[in-house]
């Protein structure tokens, strides 16, 4: 009886909106709400008991994702641990690196072959074979909620494999499932769609169709061939896709990442980008959550410039995710990295700090995918920056091609026609740790190492949750064995020279004093313990960047009541001061030792400080 009451009173609360959205979306389809509405009490009373009560504490603390302690990684599970048995045995490893939020990269299955890294699902409810089960992945689950862990998991929900049984009986000419996705019969609607809709990936899949000649039909594929879009005017695909997440969730999962969001609603005559209707799917999924599972939380995965994925956040009273990456600072820190000025990095933070406290971005400096120059090129253009030669030099730098680069990357999805192509690499490898190890010259070594230190100093101190790629925290350098990988996909794919596997012969050394293992992992502990411990790194503090009259260095400043905390970063190779004065009262230097006065603050080359005061009220 007291569940039942539980779940009468969440729908309740919703249960208006959520027929009034479903009803506009879907008109005269009362049917498949109310099937919608069945089937949500029927995930609800299937769902473990210990989750419910995860669920209850968490409606306690609804913000409890954005807490100061909060810090993810990112990994492949074949890569880190080769499948789920094994990263649960790894678990005390990701508590030494303070890890409560794991993201485990796509583990759905996938056709070999064309899987596009795992998102290309051709069954919701099946792990790879190669990694384990759905009770292993439970099981992992459950010993991360033993170990104050919440679980990340990529949810794809633009697109099946055309593996997927509804891809197949399609295929087979069954006009129900044909309806699950955009079929057509002759060319005509799909040149249409063509003319307004842009090309994911002109190069490697041109194109937003593929003609199958088994039923004579052109199928929609925003991606790749064997991705084929799914019609959510079609409430049935809604319905089914959510019955999907809530299977997975009821199986521990905490983070639900939906993939490609500004995608899933396609309109002719449009771009079929970042429609209405996608923050009304968006919105009634967020309420499906708060009524079934209320303490999974929902990560938007929205490649644009922070101002411009706002509304995927929807609005205080009427909120949509509850989480968005932040794609375009990603980008710009390399940009910085490469032209040494931080003027344009300044520029997108403060419009990040403008924004509501309320509104929680995930922060990294690399990630599992490529890294795109989607620039900010109207403010870079009185600088005298032209985006096709920018982004060739920025390629070039990283690929150590230009005068004074260190770093090690490779080109993925080069076009030679569009001059677009983007950039892979770990970030020990972008910031020259590889090139230095190789010529073994000191002085280059300590550099990169001064340079990833002060790279992490930067994205710990930003407003948000910092989230680390697996390997970071060690240095990993690039892995070209990609390149002779049997799988053609994998050896094509340039993405993976930063997929390699974890290398626990090296992470061995991370306790070893005066490593590069052990420098970079204690270095970034020391930050972590800070970060968690200081009342200014606080979601709800006040943060504002400096200046410093330095073209090369960038200050941020992060103030809770009467404690502040002032972090400073060269991004020049060179010693640099930052032409600041905080007054006389002395703050602690909490990545070193002892207290300073913070006026005209001399850094070495890729120096860092993170000071702290805090003064009477």
């Amino acid at each position: 009886m007291k569940t039942a009451q539980e779940y009468q009173k969440r729908l309740q609360r919703h249960l208006d909106e959520l027929k009034w959205l479903y009803c506009e979306l879907y008109p005269g389809r009362e049917d498949m709400f109310t099937q919608l509405c069945e089937q949500m009490e029927a995930w609800y009373q299937e769902r473990p008991e210990s989750e419910k009560k995860l669920d209850r504490e968490r409606e306690q603390e609804p913000a409890w994702y954005s807490r100061q302690d909060m810090l993810g990684m990112m990994l492949y599970i074949d890569a880190f641990a080769g499948n789920l048995k094994g990263v649960k045995k790894k678990l005390p490893y990701l508590e030494a690196c303070n890890v409560n939020y794991l993201h485990l990269m796509p583990f759905l299955d996938t056709p070999k072959g064309k899987s596009d890294g795992g998102y290309a699902v051709a069954d919701y409810r099946k792990v790879q074979p190669a990694l384990g089960t759905m009770e292993e992945l439970a099981s992992l689950c459950s010993a991360c909620h033993e170990k104050k862990m919440s679980v990340c998991m990529d949810f794809v929900m633009n697109h099946t494999s055309e593996d997927h049984e509804w891809a197949k009986r399609a295929l087979a000419g069954e006009k129900e499932y044909q309806d699950r996705y955009f079929f057509y019969d002759t060319p005509d609607i799909p040149q249409e769609f063509e003319k307004t809709v842009p090309q994911v990936f002109p190069t490697t899949a041109p194109g937003n169709f593929t003609w199958r000649d088994e039923c004579k039909k052109y199928v929609m594929t925003s991606f790749y061939p064997y991705q084929w879009d799914l019609n959510y005017s079609n409430p049935v695909v809604f319905n089914e896709m959510v019955y999907n997440m809530l299977y997975l969730v009821n199986q521990g999962i905490d983070i639900v990442r939906i993939d490609a969001v500004p995608y899933i609603w396609k309109q002719l005559g449009t771009d079929c980008r970042n429609l209405p209707q996608v923050h009304i799917i968006v919105r009634m999924i967020r309420m499906i959550t708060e009524i079934v599972c209320p303490g999974v939380v929902l990560l938007g995965e929205v490649v644009m410039e922070p101002a411009k994925v706002v509304p995927y956040f929807g609005t205080l009273e009427k909120p949509e995710c509850h989480m968005l990456y932040n794609v375009t600072t990603m980008a710009s820190t390399w940009h910085t990295v490469a032209t040494k000025e931080v003027a344009l990095l300044k520029q997108q933070m403060d419009v990040v700090n403008s924004l509501p406290k309320e509104y929680v971005f995930l922060n990294y400096l690399r990630c599992h995918d490529d890294i795109g120059w989607g620039l900010d090129y109207d403010f870079l253009k009185p600088s005298g920056i032209q985006e096709i030669p920018h982004k060739k030099y920025l390629n070039e730098y990283f690929r150590g091609m230009a005068a004074g680069s260190d770093a090690r990357g490779e080109l993925y999805n080069d076009d030679p026609v569009l001059q677009d192509a983007r950039l892979c690499g770990t970030t020990a490898s972008l910031c020259g740790l590889e090139t230095s190890l190789q010529a073994k010259d000191p002085a280059r070594i300590e550099r990169a190492i001064q340079k990833i230190l002060m790279l992490n100093a930067y994205l710990f101190i930003q407003s948000g949750i910092p989230v680390i790629y697996s390997g970071d925290e060690i240095g990993q350098l690039n892995d070209y064995s990609y390149k002779d990988d049997p799988d053609a996909d994998r050896a094509a794919d340039s993405r993976y020279v930063h997929r390699g596997h974890f290398r626990w012969e090296l992470e061995k050394k991370r306790t070893e004093k005066g490593t590069v293992q052990n420098r970079i992992f204690e270095g970034m502990q020391k930050m972590e313990k800070a970060r968690f411990a200081c009342g200014p790194f606080s979601g709800k503090a006040a943060v504002w960047t400096y200046d410093t009259y330095n073209s090369h260095v960038l200050c941020i400043c992060r103030q809770l009541k009467n404690e502040m905390v002032v972090g400073v970063f060269n991004f020049s190779d060179e010693p640099q001061t930052a032409w600041i004065d905080m007054g006389e009262m002395p703050f602690q230097d909490l990545l070193g030792k002892g207290e300073c006065v913070l006026r005209n603050v001399i850094l070495p080359g890729n120096g860092y400080g993170w000071y702290y005061k805090t003064w009477e009220e």
